[in-house]
């Protein structure tokens, strides 16, 4: 099989995977996991070897950006405490235990210990919401949890990135040590600076095939022109993303804000796809590289290094929660977390793409560079199979598959927004007017919490169906040749939109899986 063909059986068996976890318990990222390893094993597999800077631009840009952009900063101010709390303390912690694992246990140098600790740290919140998509959480909770996912590569990649510094100078330097310390404030300047240069670009380029490309363009470029400058590539992007987020609402056109999510989210789970599939080929040449007793000494202690980080995560989050309890000062204004939540929080510490990718990324010369790799992969794995499958279960055995927070908070927003539109329409007056003033009114109604729904129900209903009877027809025009195919497509995107703003929350939600 070439590489292409791997992953067109891949993306084939991706797409089974997910109506496979729609209807059963199991993750689909655990068996994505699996599906990349078994597909490797078909003989005859290609042998894919990935540029090391070309690995972490691939997989790691798409991903920040994606997620940074529907990560407001706002929220970051909000829970910043705790959000330092995992994304710092927590990859510190698990970096510094997996180092003394890798030097005690399999006697590495402290460099690569400390670059195989990096690699492993930072949890992937994709994996957990993912799996928690099937439970209402609470959204602080989720909030955390995402948050953390987007800081904690920052604080991961830079022990990464000064792990394969201290390796090329041969030890810490004064040299080394001024490196390290622009990284962070400088990524965060070249960030601003990009996005103010983004938010001048794409009005030229809104609403056509270039803008979707210049995002990418850009996303990718930011990230390779941090790395040349030494600067950290992580938080130029999640600085870049969050700038023009806070912009996008009121100046991308509509039909560009739902083209743009949707490309996103393919990309972005096509990258997911490719980094399973070649870690299955690159496991695969390590296993095969490797003799009975050293195969056997690596599994122990990968084994060993996917228990630390599962057992360093879990004790620091159930310290800090009851430190929380204890000291004011650490969660600020809002009230702590409970205990069970710290245990739900603690255990969502699956690994990702960004471990993947951050494994690919090691120089081939690296020292022990097989056994890191194998691993980081193991350490996926691992933590996608155990803490996966038994995610769902422990939101229920910890009695927190309740109400998420998220309907009342819809509900209240829409008839803010739907008082707002009222109050626009005061001093005007004619049957148009009149219109936009009744379905308004009806809508408001619908929202109150003492208010008559059954008339927006009602509406609802109607317009689904009216909708539903202009399709047909429009067919049956495109059938009798009164309608020319540009003509069709520009009526059914119209009712697309019409459809999509009478479909309620779990309506979309359902069709989205």
């Amino acid at each position: 099989m070439t590489f292409f063909e791997s992953l067109l059986a891949l993306l084939a068996i991706a797409i089974l995977l997910l109506q496979v976890s729609r209807r059963t318990a199991i993750p689909y990222p655990a068996l994505l996991a699996a599906a990349g390893v078994a597909l490797a094993l078909i003989p005859g597999a290609p042998t894919i070897m990935l540029d090391p800077h070309t690995a972490l631009a691939l997989f790691i840009a798409p991903v920040l950006v994606d997620a940074a952009f529907d990560f407001p900063m706002v929220t970051v101010r909000q829970f910043w405490r705790p959000l330092v709390a995992l994304a710092i303390i927590a990859v510190i912690l698990t970096a510094g235990a997996v180092t003394w694992v890798g030097m005690e246990f399999a006697g590495l140098p402290f460099f690569a210990a400390l670059a195989l600790g990096a690699i492993v740290a930072p949890p992937d919140a994709a994996a957990a919401t993912a799996i928690l998509s099937s439970v209402k959480m609470p959204r602080r909770t989720v909030s955390l949890l995402k948050g953390e996912s987007l800081l904690n590569d920052a604080s991961a990649l830079l022990l990464f990135s000064t792990a394969i510094l201290i390796e090329r100078h041969g030890g810490v330097d004064a040299a080394l040590a001024l490196q390290v310390s622009i990284a962070v404030p400088g990524g965060i300047a070249l960030g601003l600076v990009l996005a103010w240069l983004m938010i001048r670009l794409q009005p030229l380029v809104s609403g056509t095939l270039s803008g979707n490309l210049l995002q990418f363009v850009m996303g990718f470029g930011a990230w390779i022109l941090a790395e040349r400058l030494g600067l950290s590539a992580v938080l130029c992007l999640v600085t870049f993303a969050m700038v023009l987020a806070r912009t996008a609402g009121l100046t991308t056109p509509p039909r560009s804000r739902v083209h743009d999510f949707a490309v996103w989210e393919t990309a972005v789970f096509l990258l997911n796809v490719l980094a399973f599939l070649l870690m299955g080929f690159q496991a695969r040449t390590i296993i095969g590289a490797m003799g009975p007793d050293r195969l056997r000494e690596a599994a122990w202690f990968a084994c060993a290094v996917v228990a630390c980080v599962i057992v360093v995560r879990v004790a620091w989050v159930l310290l800090y929660n009851r430190l929380t309890h204890r000291f004011h000062v650490l969660r600020g204004g809002y009230r702590p977390a409970t205990f069970r939540q710290a245990i739900l929080v603690g255990w969502c510490g699956m690994r990702g793409i960004v471990t993947l990718a951050t494994a690919f990324a090691l120089p081939g010369d690296f020292p022990q560079r097989d056994l890191i790799v194998l691993t980081a992969f193991a350490v996926v794995l691992g933590t996608l199979v155990l803490q996966g499958l038994t995610l769902s279960p422990m939101v229920r055995w910890l009695g927190l598959d309740g109400e998420d927070g998220l309907a009342i908070e819809l509900t209240e927003a829409r008839a803010d927004m739907t008082e707002a539109a009222l109050a626009s329409l005061e001093n005007q007056a004619g049957a148009a007017a009149d219109h936009w003033r009744y379905g308004f009114e009806v809508r408001r109604q619908g929202l109150l919490p003492d208010g008559d729904g059954s008339a927006a129900e009602e509406k609802r209903r109607l317009g689904l169906a009216a909708t539903q009877r202009k399709r047909e027809r429009l067919e049956e025009l495109r059938a009798a040749e009164r309608v020319g195919p540009d003509a069709f497509l520009i009526l059914q995107e119209e009712l697309d939109f019409a459809e999509l703003s009478l479909r309620t929350e779990e309506e979309r939600r359902i069709e989205e899986l």
